[in-house]
């Protein structure tokens, strides 16, 4: 083993010689670094990652259950045995269990839906069900409903304003809707809202079943029996343990009474399968959807009321549950004080293999080549932080609560949280803070895609080339020498430390060649995995590659690496995103407003369809964006002579570093944004009406979308605001850097 990691050592010598120092790093350290680095990569077994995801995935290990903690306690013995300082931090968190699950159609004919999955043959992990979790929604409020059924298609805002000109009101219905297009937790929040009774959300084969390619065991879609579970928590208003929103759900911790906690559903919510679907889909009236609206179920869809009726019944256990974090600790060598905090969280729906195991091994592989580095003599400069997180699938709760608990801590101390989740096969995607894009972009240029002999960064930028939506994002993608990383919204475990803390966070994936199916079934199985997700774990095993640099070169970076320019060109593409998605506004108000006033619209209309025009809007006015753009300028300008300053000149010091880390804190603002201040960074957060995905600029553009016009221009008061402390701040770190 020795001579193979001074072999590939040597080999990354002449490997390196084309890549320049390494951000924050002088051109010895940076040799030293790649070192370290070749040692990584030579110590990392796909094998030994096989034998840990065959075991965690053995079993359910949802949060609460025997195969949770025996999963904590494995992966903690393991960082220990490496020589880790590692701890089981435990919380005390709500978590809804399913006792009743009853979904019955009474008109015109009867149907029972069996809401179970089917064990199979090719699959001996599907047959194991000790402490196996039903399919279901955490955190529906209970209820025994019964109404009519409406189907909303995916349930998103736009799906009802086309149900409202076909003067279709779901107050007093059940909403039926389609899995997909936006977070499942958003489809009976807005049926709530639009007065429904209860939700029910189906798998169409056309997303993700027979419509999409081969189900499973003959290829990875979902299984006819297959549904999704998972939370509908209302996550957008804050994550984390329902009962203790901002605070650490302690043992003693002040806690809500469950009547209060604003983050349960209004209405009842139950997953089913497309095969339980069909019988209801197929009793439904009314006029045929629109051609959009169309799945791959082979009937006719039909929009409702009715004659379809349906009774919805789902009860729960609503028990207080022990979440078991584990969190191992590698002491820095030179700043035990700043802290690089990497995490996955252990917990699953079911077995969990590809979400979350396969980045949880991904993690532990990178842990266990670290602390045999500092066993070598390389111990980090930083601390290193190694978590475990349970209770991610029910609502990000173990990382909420253990971010919350140490909230004073991390804000002092933390310098990056970088994070996994469950992982794929094919092309690298990382999102995050866009003061590390250059950081990350430099990191996936010196490692090589597993079964190609070109970097990540290049086989990634190869498919935005093929794959772009238009000539601007194909141009870019020939020009632009770093490759955009995606902003962040929600959905996994870096929420509370980017969203609530504003510390520096990124995420870490491999996807688009792995077809899915699996997600939060029954099906999420090492079988499954293996065979279609990432067989022979070629690129769960390059994840630690990835993640794994990051992580050193956060720890060990005299000075560190964060870089404002891309911030600041990121900004500036946001900012015109808002000037344009005003203007566009503004046309289609005007143009629709005009067609409608006229009998445009009424005389286009099919007469036998009873499609109304849409409602007249209010003109969208022009706002003002100057103090944001001219808040831009200085950032920009700001930047640039940061990087001009930085140049050819290594100086650093505890204090510029701390300017540095602390940077991201400035995005924020204690009293967090307007109607959920538990979120608190202005530049990226998930959006009210979409849950995972992002938001930029959330409150500008949230207020623009919403036709909350009276407010926009206070928001861009705000967000300008936002951008002269991050300018500020950087003018401070010029100064310094200069004067060293």
């Amino acid at each position: 083993m020795r001579f193979l990691i001074l072999l590939v050592c040597l080999l990354s010598v002449v490997a390196s010689a084309d890549h320049g120092d390494i951000v924050g790093f002088d051109a010895a350290g940076s040799a030293t670094q790649r070192d370290i680095e070749a040692m990584l990569d030579a110590s990392i077994d796909p094998r030994e990652m096989d034998g840990w995801l065959r075991t965690m995935s053995a079993k359910p290990h949802h949060v609460g259950s025997p195969g949770s903690r025996e999963n904590a306690e494995y992966i903690a013995g393991l960082l220990d045995s490496w020589g880790f300082d590692t701890e089981i931090v435990e919380y005390e968190v709500l978590l809804p269990t399913p006792r009743v699950r009853e979904v019955e159609l009474v008109a015109p004919q009867r149907y029972s839906a069996g809401l179970r999955e089917d064990s199979l043959d090719q699959d001996p992990s599907t047959s194991v069900r000790d402490d196996l979790l039903p399919p279901y929604n955490a955190f529906s409020i209970d209820g025994n409903v019964e109404g009519e059924l409406v189907f909303v298609n995916y349930g998103i805002p736009e799906d009802y304003e086309i149900l409202e000109r076909h003067g279709i009101d779901v107050s007093g219905k059940i909403a039926i809707a389609r899995y997909g297009k936006s977070w499942r937790g958003i489809k009976p929040k807005l049926a709530g809202e639009k007065g429904a009774i209860g939700t029910i959300i189906y798998s169409d084969p056309a997303d993700d079943g027979y419509g999409a390619g081969d189900v499973y065991p003959d290829g990875p879609f979902k299984h006819e029996s297959g549904v999704q579970r998972g939370s509908v928590m209302d996550m957008p208003t804050y994550p984390g343990d329902v009962l203790t929103p901002a605070r650490g759900a302690t043992k003693n911790a002040k806690r809500l009474r469950r009547e209060n906690a604003p983050t349960i559903t209004r209405i009842p919510v139950l997953p089913i399968s497309w095969r339980d679907a069909l019988p209801l889909l197929s009793a439904m009236g009314g006029e045929v959807v629109p051609e959009e609206w169309r799945g791959d179920l082979p009937i006719t869809y039909h929009l409702g009321p009715g004659p379809a009726r349906v009774r919805l019944r789902a009860e729960f256990d609503w028990n207080m549950v022990t979440a078991y974090n584990v969190i191992a600790r590698l002491e820095g060598a030179e700043y035990p004080d700043e802290w690089v905090i990497r995490g996955n969280h252990h917990d699953g729906w079911n077995h969990g293999a590809a979400d979350p195991i396969s980045g949880q091994v991904a993690m532990l592989a990178e842990a266990k080549a670290v602390a045999m580095l500092a066993r070598e003599g390389h111990a980090p400069g930083r601390t290193i932080i190694y978590a475990a997180w349970d209770a991610e699938e029910p609502g990000l709760i173990g990382s909420t609560e253990w971010a919350e608990h140490h909230a004073d801590e991390l804000r002092k101390k933390a310098v990056a949280y970088l994070n996994t989740d469950g992982t794929s096969r094919g092309f690298v995607n990382i999102g995050g803070s866009h003061t590390l894009e250059r950081f990350l972009n430099q990191i996936i240029e010196e490692v090589d895609d597993p079964r190609s002999e070109i970097s990540l960064k290049e086989r990634a930028r190869a498919r935005q080339l093929v794959f772009a939506d238009d000539d601007k994002e194909k141009a870019e993608a020939r020009e632009r020498s770093d490759l955009r990383i995606y902003p962040m919204g929600s959905g996994s475990d870096y929420t509370p430390f980017l969203q609530h803390l504003g510390i520096a966070s990124v995420n870490f994936s491999f996807g688009g060649e792995g077809d899915g199916g699996s997600y939060h079934t029954l099906y999420d199985t090492y079988e499954h995995f293996t065979r279609w997700r990432d067989p022979d774990l070629l690129y769960t095993a390059t994840l630690p590659k990835v993640a794994g640099r990051a992580t050193l070169r956060l720890a060990n970076a005299p000075r560190l690496p964060f870089d404002f320019t891309a911030f600041a060109d990121n900004v500036a593409m946001y900012i015109s995103e808002l000037e344009e998605l005003a203007k566009k506004m503004r046309e289609e108000t005007e143009h629709d407003n005009a067609l409608i006033a006229d009998g445009t619209f009424a005389a286009a209309l099919n007469p036998y369809r009873s499609l109304g025009p849409p409602p007249m809007k209010d003109p969208v006015p022009h706002f003002n964006f100057a103090p944001l753009k001219n808040s831009l300028d200085r950032l920009q300008t700001s930047a640039a002579e940061l990087a001009k300053a930085a140049s050819g000149n290594d100086a650093t010091s505890r204090e510029i570093n701390r300017l540095l880390y602390t940077s991201e804190r400035l995005m924020t603002r204690d009293e967090g944004l307007t109607g959920r201040p538990w979120y608190k960074h202005h530049i990226y957060a998930p959006g009210f009406y979409t849950g995972y995905g992002v938001k930029t600029i959330p409150g500008v553009r949230e207020a623009i979308e919403q036709r909350d016009y009276e407010t926009v221009e206070q928001q861009i008061a705000v967000a300008a605001s936002v951008l002269d402390g991050i300018s500020q701040r950087i003018e401070r770190i010029t100064l310094a850097v200069a004067n060293r």
